[in-house]
């Protein structure tokens, strides 16, 4: 018989075998109730979310829209590039082995070194991210590493799938420059480039959905003004992926909307004149020898602008040095982008045109005969027209004429009378502002330039625009508080007279300045009447005064943009001419000032390169002009219009204004016009009919370009 002891023991035994009995059929009841309601209850739910782990995003870019100039011809269109993209996610799952091995394949077969692959896949702001190669798009879609790839390199990839695995392989569109006519117009046009960070935060926190990660934008020129309306809006293929990242299907998608059409104002035709004549005086003149020098002209840089007197449009800009738009396509390189910037190259990237500032010399004498004309002075008005002026202890002399007697204001545009304009200049002065202390005394001659719009920007439809400046009393006042530091230091040590030294005139000139360089002297007023001195201008706003004078007096903000179209060829938005304001100018003044500027051409500074030219069937009206520039050659300018257009051109260190560019103005007023030796024949007038064309390009339902109508007598 079992002991107490023992039965006690047993009974404790088969206790805890009921417990543990019970905990494990309560575990499974749980367990089973759980798959119950993982699989049944729920099973749709899960189904979907692990579905949805295989399915990718994939932004669309739009297409960008087209810029056309004012007849339809393509300026920028769009072409179709092989790109090869990189799955950060797949390469983040593979092995350090097979990663390697995916992108030395990768590498070889699209020509691209690995370290160059690498650089383009890191994300921008992890360690190690250059600006510019680093992925400022999405982690989780392709990152593209190869643009322009090659055809067979192309297909190579999407045929050896199992060899490429997260390698995608598409066609993208990139910007294409037909050059119409052979033309450039770089600095008009503009660039693009990838997005930074900061701008697409910046559209996120806007709700702009028009950009992302991987888009580029606008840069310069039209490209960036009009930025909003040619980047179209994106969409975005959303696909099914295998576990090694490869595509299977496509799930859904949202089309993307390509980018609205600029029609712009520019006529290629006449641009190309514009671009060739302008590298030809250039060209020449660097083949001249400069008889002050007796060295070659430097002729380092130029501008040409063609406007429509009558509504500012542009018509034609061009600059020089200027670069290949084409070069940004696809990522530009340290080598290129330095060359870009570089003095020694003459800094291509500078438009010139509408960003260049340069003293006007005598080209700035029509504005000074209207300030006279309305304060005091009479078309009958004679002065004497010296070889020199003696103003202090220093002879102020013509540059383009000689000596002429006593003549009227008429006379003395014609012949350029420098010291002509130095006695009207002193006149102010001395009536008005004498004391050289005085920052608010009152100048006819500042206040007339200020209201044809110099010393402001004039509100271009392009970024970056100079604004110029009028070098008056308040300017100098203000030049003298930022600068007499700096002059002063130099002033109040000894003049270091080494190789690399302060020359005497930088030494003498730091003294005076330290001492008195606030004054406004007369001899600053009489530089400022003739366009020297301090005053500067942009080759544009010499043309919006020219054009003011053609038309009556109406100052307009020059534009280059002139409709939006959308891509089904509706026009969206028709950019208006845009008034600045009407300038009081009495009818009488302008129509002697017009007279005595169709002088220059018949008879003064200009006429020697107008010799054969029908000018009494294309009346040109110009005037001629030549800037000292301390160290340098003169820059030269002709300014010249008719009651259509305003043709403007310069050089820097080209010498003088007629002989610098006289040949390429009349060159452009021939293709406007239809000049053939002295015959005007408007069949071969650069744009139908000579007058600037009203109507919009034509443009198909699908928004393609149709060809312009045919106008009688035109191409």
């Amino acid at each position: 018989m079992p002991s107490t002891a023992t039965a006690g023991a047993s009974h404790r035994s088969r206790l805890r075998l009921i417990v543990i009995q019970t905990l494990v059929f309560s575990l499974l009841a749980t367990l089973g109730a759980r798959l119950y309601y993982l699989q049944v209850v729920s099973g749709e739910r899960y189904q979907g979310k692990a579905a949805s782990q295989s399915v990718r995003e994939i932004v669309v870019q739009p297409q960008r829209g087209l810029i056309v100039d004012a007849m339809g011809r393509p300026l920028v269109t769009n072409r179709l590039t092989w790109v090869v993209s990189l799955d950060r996610t797949l390469l983040g799952r593979m092995s350090a082995a097979d990663r390697a091995e995916l992108l030395r394949r990768t590498s070889e077969a699209i020509g691209l070194g690995v370290g160059e692959i690498e650089a383009k896949l890191l994300l921008c702001g992890d360690d190690g991210a250059v600006a510019g190669q680093c992925w400022n798009g999405s982690p989780y879609q392709p990152v593209p590493v190869a643009q322009d790839v090659k055809e067979g390199a192309a297909l190579r990839i999407l045929e050896q799938p199992e060899d490429f695995p997260g390698v995608v392989v598409d066609r993208q569109s990139v910007r294409q420059y037909p050059a119409p006519y052979g033309i450039n117009a770089a600095h008009v046009l503009g660039y693009l480039s990838p997005i930074t960070k900061d701008e697409l935060e910046s559209a996120e926190d806007s709700g702009d959905s028009s950009v992302n990660g991987a888009s580029v934008v606008g840069r310069a020129g039209v490209e960036k003004e009009y930025d909003e309306w040619l980047r179209g809006q994106p969409g975005y293929d959303q696909v099914a992926v295998d576990s090694k990242g490869r595509v299977r299907e496509d799930v859904s998608g949202l089309e993307a909307q390509p980018g609205d059409t600029l029609v712009t104002s520019i006529d290629a035709k006449v641009q190309s004149v514009v671009e060739e004549q302008l590298a030809a005086m250039i060209a020449q003149q660097r083949r001249t020898r400069d008889p002050v020098t007796k060295r070659n002209f430097e002729a380092d840089s130029g501008a040409a602008v063609v406007l429509e007197a009558k509504t500012g449009r542009i018509v034609a800009m061009a600059s020089q040095p200027t670069y290949d738009p084409s070069v940004w396509v696809g990522g530009i390189t340290d080598k290129q982008l330095k060359r870009l910037y570089s003095e020694a190259a003459g800094t291509p990237l500078l438009a010139r045109s509408f960003q260049g500032q340069f003293a006007p010399g005598s080209t700035w004498k029509p504005f000074m005969t209207v300030g006279a004309l309305t304060h005091g002075y009479a078309p009958s008005t004679v002065l004497p027209c010296s070889s020199a002026v003696q103003i202090g202890n220093r002879a102020f002399h013509n540059h383009e004429s000689a000596a002429y007697g006593p003549i009227t204001f008429a006379r003395a545009l014609e012949v350029s009378c420098n010291t002509f304009f130095f006695q009207v200049g002193m006149h102010f002065w001395q009536t008005l502002g004498a004391d050289a202390d005085d920052a608010s005394a009152k100048d006819p001659l500042v206040e007339q330039a200020e209201r044809f719009g110099f010393g402001e920007r004039t509100g271009v439809d392009l970024p970056g625009e100079a604004s110029g400046r009028v070098a008056d009393r308040k300017w100098k006042r203000k030049y003298y508080e930022s600068m007499k530091d700096y002059y002063c230091g130099i002033a109040k040590k000894p003049q270091d007279t080494g190789p690399k030294g302060t020359s005497d005139f930088v030494y003498k000139f730091a003294r005076e300045f330290c001492v008195e360089g606030w004054k406004y002297k007369i001899t600053d007023a009489a530089n400022f009447a003739i366009g020297q001195g301090d005053t500067i201008v942009t080759p544009l706003q010499l043309a919006r005064g020219y054009a003011a004078i053609s038309n009556g007096g109406t100052l307009w903000v020059p534009r280059v943009g002139k409709a939006i179209v959308s891509p089904d060829g509706k026009v969206i938005r028709e950019i208006e001419p845009k008034k600045e304001r009407k300038l009081k100018i009495p009818a009488s003044v302008l129509r002697y000032l017009d007279d005595a500027l169709q002088g220059v051409a018949l008879r003064g500074t200009m006429n020697w390169k107008l010799q054969g030219f029908p000018l009494d069937k294309v009346q040109i009206r110009a005037k001629t002009g030549s800037a000292e520039v301390y160290g340098k050659q003169s820059t030269g300018w002709v300014a010249s219009y008719t009651k259509d257009y305003v043709v403007v051109m310069m050089m820097s260190q080209g010498g003088t204004g007629s002989g610098s560019t006289g040949d390429g103005i009349r060159a452009i007023w021939e293709a406007l016009y239809g000049v053939d030796g002295e015959q005007v024949d408007p069949g071969k007038a650069a744009i139908p009919g000579v007058t600037p064309p009203a109507q919009l390009p034509n443009f198909g339902d699908d928004g393609s370009i149709l060809p312009p109508a045919r106008a009688k007598g035109g191409e």
